[in-house]
């Protein structure tokens, strides 16, 4: 896959099958989506390709502080690697983009940036300046600018009875299994480990601080987790802390993860931890030994969660 975010670098000598969307979290029925525009990109002999927007529509018309996504930029461009398209089309998205009648949209985007042949979209897309134009104005410019448009009917798109906001709200309750099963995989953290005050250290549990730059990002309930991550090529356990650290009188959310036997320095590094359940609630322990006991105890949920 290509990722291109200037579209006058966009090779348009070649046809494409497009659809459009911002495709937040990638969720299974995304992929339904997906697969069937790559299965006809390959019948057709066009270039299977996703036009998609950053920053958020929301964040920029609505100027949404506390707009929350399930993925970065770089977390959606990986998932979507794996996926098998020919092209990734990151659009920036701006006022001014916005402001684009839909004729602008189809002409300049679709047709002459790139050169599409065949659009595959939701029965309830809109388009265009203040979302005005829908999918018969598309099929009527199909006609004229000489492109195929496949709606996906409502029934289609019901049958997989997942969306965005329903990913959202599972992870803001702290239900990981139902949020993961609607994604088709593990929700993600990616951060930059930096140095933190050394508590978990102190606790014989020493832990990771990950650091997530973009505040967009949808963090889960505060709690204990179990996870992995993928460090130096190798799969590693262990379990996580999202929260305040009540028991130390702590007064900054962090996120610190304990790594199961493995001791290697991570500072600086950026990476991935894959949530894999949610063990409890975070509590204010009575003592540092009282939380001591508690996180022997996480370890060996974790522990079990992990060898079923």
């Amino acid at each position: 896959m290509i990722t291109i975010q200037n579209i006058s670098k966009f090779d348009n000598s070649e046809a494409t099958a497009i659809t459009i969307g911002t495709f937040d979290g990638v969720h299974i029925g995304h992929k339904k989506l997906l697969d069937r525009l790559i299965n006809d990109a390959k019948i057709l002999n066009l270039k299977a390709t996703v036009l998609t927007f950053f920053p958020h529509p929301r964040m920029i018309l609505q100027q949404d502080a506390n707009i929350k996504l399930l993925n970065t930029i770089d977390e959606k461009c990986a998932i979507l690697k794996k996926i098998g398209l020919d092209y990734l089309m990151i659009y920036p998205f701006s006022k001014e983009f916005s402001r684009l009648s839909a004729t602008e949209f189809v002409e300049e985007i679709l047709v002459k940036g790139l050169n599409s042949k065949k659009v595959i979209i939701g029965y309830d897309h809109r388009f265009g300046r203040n979302r005005n134009a829908d999918i018969k104005d598309l099929i009527s410019y199909g006609k004229t600018f000489d492109f195929h448009v496949d709606e996906i009917p409502a029934q289609e798109i019901d049958d997989v009875s997942v969306s965005s906001t329903k990913i959202r709200k599972a992870l803001k309750d702290g239900d990981v299994k139902t949020a993961n099963s609607y994604l088709g995989y593990e929700y993600m953290l990616t951060g930059v480990v930096k140095k933190g005050k050394g508590l978990g250290r102190q606790l014989s549990f020493p832990t990771a601080n990950i650091f997530i730059e973009e505040e967009y990002k949808l963090i889960p309930k505060n709690g204990v987790y179990t996870v992995k991550s993928t460090l130096q090529n190798s799969v590693v356990y262990g379990m996580m802390n999202i929260g305040f650290n009540p028991t130390v009188s702590g007064t900054e959310k962090s996120i610190e993860v304990h790594f199961f036997d493995y001791n290697q320095d991570l500072y600086d590094q950026k990476i991935q931890i894959d949530i894999i359940d949610r063990i409890r609630d975070e509590h204010k322990f009575n003592s540092v030994e009282e939380l001591k006991l508690q996180l022997q105890k996480d370890k060996k949920t974790s522990l079990a969660i992990i060898s079923q």
